[in-house]
């Protein structure tokens, strides 16, 4: 499938709102659901909580004034204050709730609303580790490799070890042009490895459109990237389009999408779920739960599909829940288990506490979080779209043997070299596939894989998984719709 350049997902920044695990680096923050500003009712439960923690803050101030008053060496005021925040918000073991200085949400603003430069990954903290969410489509990040899950150990050789999900953002984040080195954990890989990543600007675009024929019927694709500021209206515009194209049938691909604005998800499912069926519910702090509706009187009379993986998350995961539960197919991969709405909370400074709220639950009352949406179609991607990249400590050639040789035998099965097996030994036939890649690509024909080969293997592959050729998932969507 074709589809226009750069999904958006706010590269690695900052924190994002609704659907977003944690945060971007030209980053975003991974956060289901976040309300812009607080109502009255946050307000003035602040107000009296404050009222009530009277004694415990007067504790705080006196620590405050000794700090100020007594350490060895100079203390700046706004540090105390933002770190005594952070130090509260920690405390509560909650990965979406996080303090945004005033840098921070004026990066986070520019991601919902225009552009922004980065690697083009959402990233989140799970227990205590930075990690990829989903990596941004056509982004630097999904063109170096990066994965779902991906644990970020290192950036430029420091260890994150220690530092929240702003301090870590910030150091991946960056100029366009630049590079950042980052050193990768994938649970698929016994050893860590680096990957280069040359940043880049990620425009703010979320929805693409295109229309494949299956069975003589015209089948509207709709891939949404991203719930941003004007999600729903190209979204909505982009569907009537298909439909007074004459569309039989519509997948909708939310796979690798983080989530985003909760307003922007219930707009859209408000064009599929009928009146007589809420398409979320909110539950409170007290377990009461508020069901929201549409106006619509009934549903779309074409089937549709929804395409989801382990990077969909938070609004992606509302959108796919509801749909299931209308009826639809869910294809795909169970995702990522994002279900926690949290509302931005401004300070009267330019800052900001994301804070943890409320609940989201399906229509039907169940909630995803840490389990993630199951689909009524399990469908893995090939083998080789799982691969690692290649560790070269020394070259690989004939007769040895490893986890590095198996992975690298995929890598060539995968962009049509035949190495006759996958096992991890280097034997004659995959020799023989070596040399004939490098024959093809302008290297001598050594048979041998040194980091050129490698890199080069490594890149080919990355093509052949973007040109959508052989996109399993995609192709059960458009072959099961009708049935």
């Amino acid at each position: 499938m074709k589809m226009k350049k750069s999904q958006v997902i706010l590269l690695l920044i900052a924190a994002l709102v609704l659907g977003f695990a944690g945060a971007y680096s030209g980053v975003k923050f991974a956060q289901p659901e976040i309300g812009v500003t607080p109502n009255a009712s946050v307000k003035e439960s602040a107000e009296g909580n404050t009222k009530q923690g009277a004694g415990n803050l007067d504790k705080v101030a006196q620590a405050f004034a000794l700090i100020k008053g007594n350490y060895l060496e100079g203390v700046d005021d706004k540090q105390l204050v933002e770190g005594a925040i952070e130090g509260m918000l920690a405390t509560l073991g909650d990965p979406h709730s996080s303090y945004m200085d005033v840098e921070t949400m004026s990066q986070f603003n520019e991601q919902i609303e225009s552009s922004f430069e980065g690697i083009g990954a959402e990233v989140s903290m799970v227990n205590g580790v930075v990690t990829i969410v989903a990596p941004i489509k056509e982004s630097p990040a999904e063109k170096a490799g990066l994965r779902p899950n991906d644990q970020v150990l290192t950036v430029d050789g420091e260890s994150l070890e220690g530092l929240n999900l702003n301090e870590a953002v910030a150091k991946i984040r960056g100029e366009k042009g630049s590079e950042v080195v980052l050193e990768i954990q994938r649970k698929e890989a016994s050893e860590p490895f680096a990957i280069t990543i040359t940043r880049d600007e990620i425009p703010v675009e979320t929805v693409y459109n295109d229309i494949k024929t299956i069975d003589g019927k015209q089948t509207g694709i709709l891939e949404v990237t991203n719930f941003s500021t004007n999600t729903a209206k190209e979204f909505i515009e982009q569907l009537n389009m298909l439909e007074g194209k004459g569309i039989e049938g519509l997948v909708i691909d939310v796979r690798g999408n983080p989530g985003g604005l909760l307003d922007v998800v219930e707009e859209m499912l408000a064009q599929f779920v009928p009146k007589d069926m809420p398409y979320i519910q909110i539950e409170n702090q007290d377990g009461e739960k508020a069901p929201r509706y549409s106006d619509l009187a009934e549903k779309k009379p074409y089937p549709i599909s929804v395409l989801i993986n382990e990077g969909s998350a938070s609004a992606s995961e509302i959108l796919a829940v509801a749909m299931k539960e209308l009826g639809y197919d869910v294809v795909g991969q169970t995702s990522y288990g994002k279900g926690t709405v949290q509302q931005a909370i401004p300070l009267g400074d330019g800052s900001t506490i994301k804070l943890t709220m409320n609940k989201w639950l399906s229509p039907k009352g169940e909630w995803v979080n840490g389990k993630g949406v199951e689909p009524t179609i399990e469908v893995k991607q090939p083998e080789y779209f799982y691969t690692n990249p290649i560790v070269i400590e020394e070259p690989l050639s004939f007769d040895h043997t490893g986890e590095t040789i198996a992975n690298m035998q995929l890598m060539l099965s995968g962009i049509g070299y035949d190495t006759g097996r996958t096992d991890g030994y280097f034997n004659e036939k995959t020799e023989e596939a070596v040399k004939n890649f490098q024959a093809d690509h302008a290297l001598g024909s050594t048979g041998i894989v040194d980091e050129e080969t490698a890199g080069l293997i490594e890149a080919k592959l990355i093509e052949q998984i973007r040109s959508g050729d052989d996109d399993q998932q995609l192709e059960t969507a458009l072959n099961e719709i009708y049935k």
